[in-house]
């Protein structure tokens, strides 16, 4: 399978989210936007920064007939944990195959300390209720990024 592109329909996919359940693209076609957020790894700074932005504009990407999904590669275990301390109104996603990190391509090679490693790169992406993909960010720097996300789901 080819990695998604813009304004080209993305492929479905099931995959398991918390609240013991299985999440799939398709459900939200012609009633929902899709934002689907991949971060690094669970309970780590910057990721609980952008967590949170996102639990803070909860509302208004309601409004704005839009969810939110947040993927990495940690089990559900470590999800739900940090779902509940974090308080997060949104579900995780389970991606512990890296079947979405490939669909979405976001398995990049990072430097940390001198050493080189697969990772994920922070990205985000706008899924309209078509089922389309309407606009990435990759590579996101957390400040800020959310409220530029929120404008973009507004303008759909």
């Amino acid at each position: 399978m080819s990695a998604v592109q813009l304004n080209k329909p993305v492929p479905d996919f099931t995959t398991p989210a918390t609240g013991d359940k299985d999440i799939t693209l398709s459900d939200f076609r012609g009633s929902k936007n899709v934002v689907i957020y991949f971060y690094p790894k669970d309970s780590t700074p910057g990721c609980t920064t952008e967590g949170g932005d996102f639990r803070d504009h909860h509302e208004a990407f309601e409004k704005a007939d839009t969810v939110i999904f947040g993927v990495s590669r940690d089990g559900i275990k470590s999800h739900e944990n940090f779902k509940a301390k974090q308080g997060f109104p949104f579900d995780l996603l389970s991606d512990k195959d890296e079947s979405l990190c490939t669909l979405f391509d976001v398995i990049k090679l990072k430097k940390m300390y001198g050493k080189e490693s697969l990772g994920v790169e922070r990205s985000t992406f706008i899924i309209d209720k078509e089922g389309v993909l309407r606009q990435e960010w990759r590579g996101v720097k957390v400040n800020g990024h959310v409220e530029e996300v929120l404008k973009a789901v507004q303008s759909l």
